[in-house]
């Protein structure tokens, strides 16, 4: 399972690293230490925090955050995917946006794609990718 330091939880996050860390200061997210004492955040517990903060709309703390992507990327963190026998569903929590995107199954066994994995949504009219980060 990917594990995240404070400062790479804030970039999918749509937060700055204090914020990040602030919030882990106080226990909304929970965290664990490495051999070297860094905090580390598990990657399930960061997609199930950054789904949880996304429907609440709660951002506190943090200064004026943009919504808009550049060049159409959206880098966020996998939150669920549903695999059927030919097809596959991943979304994808980017700040505050919740990108779903439908592609084929091997689109998401061969980058190992998972949740609480890393990755981008990458948006070009109708249709959306993922990019393992």
């Amino acid at each position: 399972m990917q594990a995240y330091t404070i400062g790479q939880a804030a970039r999918p996050l749509g937060v700055s690293p204090d914020t990040a860390r602030r919030w882990a200061d106080a226990g909304r997210v929970a965290t664990r230490r490495d051999e070297g004492g860094k905090r580390l955040i598990d990657g399930r517990d960061l997609a199930a925090f950054s789904v949880g903060l996304a429907r609440s709309g709660s951002r506190s703390g943090e200064e004026d955050v943009s919504c808009t992507s550049v060049r159409n990327a959206f880098p966020g963190i996998a939150t669920a995917i549903t695999l059927g026998d030919v097809v596959a569903q991943v979304e994808i929590q980017s700040g505050p946006h919740r990108l779903v995107s439908l592609l084929t199954r091997e689109a998401v066994e061969e980058p190992a794609l998972e949740v609480g994995v890393e990755a981008a949504a990458r948006v070009k009219s109708t249709n959306v990718h993922i990019d393992r980060v």
